[in-house]
Protein backbone atom coordinates (compact mmCIF):
# COMPACT_ATOMS: atom_id res chain seq x y z
CA UNK A 1 0.00 0.00 0.00
CA UNK A 2 1.35 3.33 -0.97
CA UNK A 3 1.55 5.74 2.10
CA UNK A 4 0.93 9.43 0.90
CA UNK A 5 1.44 12.22 2.88
CA UNK A 6 -0.81 15.12 1.81
CA UNK A 7 -0.21 18.12 1.96
CA UNK A 8 -3.46 20.57 2.23
CA UNK A 9 -4.09 23.84 4.68
CA UNK A 10 -7.93 23.89 3.25
CA UNK A 11 -9.96 21.70 5.50
CA UNK A 12 -12.23 21.04 2.97
CA UNK A 13 -10.16 19.91 0.50
CA UNK A 14 -7.70 17.68 2.90
CA UNK A 15 -11.53 15.76 3.57
CA UNK A 16 -11.78 15.33 0.42
CA UNK A 17 -8.41 14.03 -0.56
CA UNK A 18 -8.43 12.04 2.48
CA UNK A 19 -11.57 10.06 1.08
CA UNK A 20 -10.76 9.54 -2.75
CA UNK A 21 -7.19 8.81 -2.21
CA UNK A 22 -7.77 6.18 1.00
CA UNK A 23 -11.03 4.47 -1.03
CA UNK A 24 -8.08 4.04 -3.82
CA UNK A 25 -6.09 2.25 -1.98
CA UNK A 26 -3.75 4.64 -0.58
CA UNK A 27 -2.65 5.05 3.44
CA UNK A 28 -3.32 8.60 3.77
CA UNK A 29 -1.51 11.24 5.92
CA UNK A 30 -3.00 14.84 5.90
CA UNK A 31 -0.60 17.51 7.01
CA UNK A 32 -1.65 20.98 7.29
CA UNK A 33 1.28 22.93 6.59
CA UNK A 34 4.97 22.28 5.07
CA UNK A 35 6.68 21.97 9.16
CA UNK A 36 3.68 19.30 9.97
CA UNK A 37 4.26 17.26 6.36
CA UNK A 38 8.33 17.75 8.00
CA UNK A 39 7.39 15.99 11.17
CA UNK A 40 5.38 13.72 9.26
CA UNK A 41 8.35 12.61 6.79
CA UNK A 42 10.86 12.22 9.84
CA UNK A 43 8.71 9.76 11.58
CA UNK A 44 6.60 7.57 8.63
CA UNK A 45 8.28 5.69 6.47
CA UNK A 46 5.94 6.97 3.74
CA UNK A 47 6.56 6.43 -0.35
CA UNK A 48 5.05 10.03 -1.32
CA UNK A 49 4.50 13.76 -0.13
CA UNK A 50 1.94 15.68 -2.55
CA UNK A 51 2.23 18.79 -1.87
CA UNK A 52 0.89 22.30 -2.90
CA UNK A 53 3.42 25.53 -3.84
CA UNK A 54 1.41 28.73 -1.91
CA UNK A 55 1.17 27.87 2.31
CA UNK A 56 1.76 30.05 5.07
CA UNK A 57 5.24 30.42 6.55
CA UNK A 58 7.04 27.93 4.72
CA UNK A 59 6.35 27.40 1.01
CA UNK A 60 6.27 24.25 -1.49
CA UNK A 61 9.41 25.19 -2.52
CA UNK A 62 11.30 25.10 1.00
CA UNK A 63 9.65 22.51 1.67
CA UNK A 64 11.24 20.22 -1.76
CA UNK A 65 14.50 21.38 -0.55
CA UNK A 66 14.13 20.40 3.20
CA UNK A 67 12.94 16.72 2.04
CA UNK A 68 15.88 17.01 -0.30
CA UNK A 69 18.72 18.37 1.92
CA UNK A 70 17.86 17.71 5.50
CA UNK A 71 18.92 14.06 5.95
CA UNK A 72 15.21 12.94 5.02
CA UNK A 73 14.51 9.08 2.89
CA UNK A 74 16.21 10.14 -0.05
CA UNK A 75 13.85 7.55 -1.94
CA UNK A 76 10.81 9.42 -1.13
CA UNK A 77 8.71 10.78 -4.29
CA UNK A 78 7.70 14.29 -4.26
CA UNK A 79 4.90 15.45 -6.77
CA UNK A 80 3.64 19.22 -7.41
CA UNK A 81 -0.06 19.76 -7.29
CA UNK A 82 -0.67 23.41 -7.63
CA UNK A 83 -2.37 26.09 -9.54
CA UNK A 84 1.02 27.94 -9.74
CA UNK A 85 1.12 25.97 -13.82
CA UNK A 86 4.00 28.81 -15.08
CA UNK A 87 6.59 27.12 -16.47
CA UNK A 88 9.16 29.05 -14.38
CA UNK A 89 7.23 27.53 -11.01
CA UNK A 90 7.36 24.00 -12.56
CA UNK A 91 10.89 24.15 -13.40
CA UNK A 92 12.32 25.02 -10.19
CA UNK A 93 10.21 22.69 -8.20
CA UNK A 94 11.94 19.83 -10.40
CA UNK A 95 15.47 21.37 -10.28
CA UNK A 96 14.60 21.65 -6.60
CA UNK A 97 14.10 18.19 -6.64
CA UNK A 98 10.54 17.17 -7.13
CA UNK A 99 9.60 13.72 -9.01
CA UNK A 100 6.65 15.44 -10.59
CA UNK A 101 4.08 18.12 -11.30
CA UNK A 102 0.49 18.08 -11.96
CA UNK A 103 -1.53 21.12 -12.53
CA UNK A 104 -4.68 20.89 -10.06
CA UNK A 105 -6.74 22.53 -11.57
CA UNK A 106 -6.82 20.22 -14.68
CA UNK A 107 -7.97 17.43 -12.68
CA UNK A 108 -10.53 16.58 -10.54
CA UNK A 109 -10.11 14.98 -7.55
CA UNK A 110 -10.57 10.89 -8.83
CA UNK A 111 -8.57 12.30 -11.86
CA UNK A 112 -5.95 13.20 -9.33
CA UNK A 113 -5.65 10.22 -7.83
CA UNK A 114 -5.84 8.42 -11.28
CA UNK A 115 -2.87 10.61 -12.15
CA UNK A 116 -0.93 10.17 -9.20
CA UNK A 117 -1.12 6.62 -8.92
CA UNK A 118 -0.08 6.40 -13.18
CA UNK A 119 3.24 8.62 -12.05
CA UNK A 120 3.98 6.24 -9.00
CA UNK A 121 3.30 3.45 -10.99
CA UNK A 122 5.93 4.85 -13.21
CA UNK A 123 8.56 5.85 -10.84
CA UNK A 124 8.17 2.11 -9.68
CA UNK A 125 9.12 0.82 -13.31
CA UNK A 126 11.67 3.17 -13.73
CA UNK A 127 13.25 1.93 -9.95
CA UNK A 128 12.90 -1.83 -11.62
CA UNK A 129 14.42 -1.03 -14.84
CA UNK A 130 17.30 1.19 -13.15
CA UNK A 131 18.04 -1.77 -10.62
CA UNK A 132 17.94 -4.64 -13.88
CA UNK A 133 19.93 -2.49 -15.78
CA UNK A 134 22.76 -2.15 -13.05
CA UNK A 135 22.08 -5.64 -12.89
CA UNK A 136 22.90 -6.52 -16.41
CA UNK A 137 25.99 -4.31 -16.72
CA UNK A 138 27.88 -5.86 -13.67
CA UNK A 139 27.13 -9.34 -15.32
CA UNK A 140 24.63 -10.53 -12.69
CA UNK A 141 21.89 -10.21 -14.69
CA UNK A 142 21.80 -11.54 -18.70
CA UNK A 143 18.68 -9.93 -19.29
CA UNK A 144 15.93 -12.29 -20.98
CA UNK A 145 18.63 -13.68 -23.77
CA UNK A 146 15.95 -12.41 -26.68
CA UNK A 147 17.74 -10.52 -29.62
CA UNK A 148 16.36 -7.74 -31.18
CA UNK A 149 17.48 -6.34 -34.67
CA UNK A 150 16.22 -2.57 -35.24
CA UNK A 151 16.86 -1.64 -38.87
CA UNK A 152 16.10 1.49 -38.17
CA UNK A 153 18.36 4.70 -39.61
CA UNK A 154 17.17 8.02 -37.39
CA UNK A 155 19.48 7.99 -34.11
CA UNK A 156 16.66 9.47 -31.90
CA UNK A 157 14.66 5.87 -32.59
CA UNK A 158 17.66 3.73 -32.28
CA UNK A 159 18.21 5.47 -28.80
CA UNK A 160 14.66 5.64 -27.71
CA UNK A 161 13.65 2.26 -28.74
CA UNK A 162 16.74 0.43 -27.75
CA UNK A 163 17.34 2.34 -24.55
CA UNK A 164 13.97 1.04 -23.46
CA UNK A 165 14.63 -2.41 -24.80
CA UNK A 166 17.59 -2.67 -23.22
CA UNK A 167 16.15 -2.10 -19.48
CA UNK A 168 13.88 -4.39 -20.24
CA UNK A 169 16.47 -7.05 -20.57
CA UNK A 170 16.72 -7.36 -24.01
CA UNK A 171 19.83 -8.12 -26.41
CA UNK A 172 20.24 -4.83 -28.72
CA UNK A 173 21.22 -4.70 -32.50
CA UNK A 174 20.62 -1.83 -35.20
CA UNK A 175 21.76 -1.89 -38.59
CA UNK A 176 21.48 1.20 -40.11
CA UNK A 177 20.27 1.06 -43.92
CA UNK A 178 17.89 -1.43 -45.33
CA UNK A 179 20.56 -4.06 -47.19
CA UNK A 180 22.42 -4.05 -44.01
CA UNK A 181 19.66 -5.04 -42.09
CA UNK A 182 18.42 -8.00 -44.44
CA UNK A 183 22.16 -8.89 -44.24
CA UNK A 184 22.80 -9.11 -40.04
CA UNK A 185 18.75 -10.79 -39.90
CA UNK A 186 20.23 -14.03 -42.55
CA UNK A 187 23.79 -13.87 -40.43
CA UNK A 188 22.64 -14.08 -37.15
CA UNK A 189 20.16 -15.45 -34.99
CA UNK A 190 17.50 -12.48 -33.70
CA UNK A 191 14.75 -13.22 -32.12
CA UNK A 192 12.48 -10.33 -33.23
CA UNK A 193 13.22 -8.06 -36.43
CA UNK A 194 11.66 -4.17 -36.39
CA UNK A 195 11.88 -2.56 -39.59
CA UNK A 196 10.88 0.83 -40.96
CA UNK A 197 9.53 0.89 -43.92
CA UNK A 198 11.73 3.97 -45.44
CA UNK A 199 15.35 3.08 -45.19
CA UNK A 200 18.58 3.77 -47.15
CA UNK A 201 19.65 1.09 -49.65
CA UNK A 202 16.53 -1.04 -49.32
CA UNK A 203 12.36 -0.23 -48.94
CA UNK A 204 10.84 -1.77 -45.94
CA UNK A 205 8.89 -3.96 -48.24
CA UNK A 206 11.89 -4.96 -50.22
CA UNK A 207 13.39 -6.40 -47.12
CA UNK A 208 10.40 -7.98 -45.93
CA UNK A 209 10.63 -9.14 -49.18
CA UNK A 210 13.67 -10.82 -49.00
CA UNK A 211 13.17 -11.77 -45.33
CA UNK A 212 10.48 -13.99 -45.95
CA UNK A 213 12.17 -15.71 -48.93
CA UNK A 214 14.49 -17.14 -47.15
CA UNK A 215 14.76 -19.93 -45.26
CA UNK A 216 17.03 -18.60 -42.11
CA UNK A 217 14.53 -15.89 -41.85
CA UNK A 218 10.66 -16.42 -42.80
CA UNK A 219 9.71 -17.23 -39.50
CA UNK A 220 11.17 -14.40 -37.49
CA UNK A 221 8.57 -11.76 -36.24
CA UNK A 222 8.57 -8.56 -37.88
CA UNK A 223 7.56 -5.22 -36.57
CA UNK A 224 6.91 -2.87 -39.07
CA UNK A 225 7.39 1.18 -38.39
CA UNK A 226 6.37 3.83 -40.83
CA UNK A 227 6.75 7.43 -40.39
CA UNK A 228 3.00 7.89 -41.27
CA UNK A 229 -0.07 6.61 -42.12
CA UNK A 230 -0.44 4.81 -45.31
CA UNK A 231 -3.32 2.49 -45.18
CA UNK A 232 -1.88 0.59 -48.62
CA UNK A 233 1.22 0.42 -47.19
CA UNK A 234 -0.08 -1.19 -44.11
CA UNK A 235 -2.35 -3.62 -45.71
CA UNK A 236 0.53 -4.88 -48.80
CA UNK A 237 2.84 -5.68 -46.07
CA UNK A 238 0.84 -7.48 -43.21
CA UNK A 239 -0.51 -9.48 -46.26
CA UNK A 240 3.30 -10.68 -46.63
CA UNK A 241 3.12 -11.90 -43.00
CA UNK A 242 4.46 -9.46 -40.20
CA UNK A 243 3.21 -9.39 -37.45
CA UNK A 244 2.36 -5.27 -36.84
CA UNK A 245 2.26 -2.20 -38.16
CA UNK A 246 2.64 1.01 -36.26
CA UNK A 247 2.97 4.85 -36.80
CA UNK A 248 6.61 5.67 -35.34
CA UNK A 249 5.27 8.54 -33.77
CA UNK A 250 2.04 6.86 -32.30
CA UNK A 251 3.75 3.82 -30.33
CA UNK A 252 5.76 4.37 -27.03
CA UNK A 253 9.29 2.72 -26.23
CA UNK A 254 7.27 1.21 -23.61
CA UNK A 255 4.02 -0.03 -26.10
CA UNK A 256 6.73 -1.47 -28.43
CA UNK A 257 8.54 -3.54 -25.73
CA UNK A 258 5.55 -4.81 -24.34
CA UNK A 259 4.25 -5.81 -27.74
CA UNK A 260 7.43 -7.32 -28.48
CA UNK A 261 7.40 -9.66 -25.47
CA UNK A 262 3.88 -10.40 -26.40
CA UNK A 263 4.68 -11.96 -29.51
CA UNK A 264 7.74 -13.91 -28.03
CA UNK A 265 5.71 -15.41 -25.46
CA UNK A 266 3.20 -16.72 -28.31
CA UNK A 267 6.08 -18.07 -29.79
CA UNK A 268 7.57 -20.25 -27.10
Amino acid sequence: MTKVIIVEDDPMISEIYHKKFSDSGFEVLIAMNAEQALDLARTEKADLVMTDLIMPKMDGFQLIEALRNEGYDKDIKIIVTSNLSERADREKALNLGANGFVAKSDYSPSELVAEIQRLMDQYQQQKKNSVKLEKIKNGEDHGNGKKVLLIEDEDIFIEMFGEKLEQDGFIVEAARNGAWGVKEAMKNKYDILVVDMVMPAMTGEEMIAKLKSNENTKNIPIIALSASVEDDVAKRVQKMGIECFFVKTQITPSKLSRKIEELLEMQS
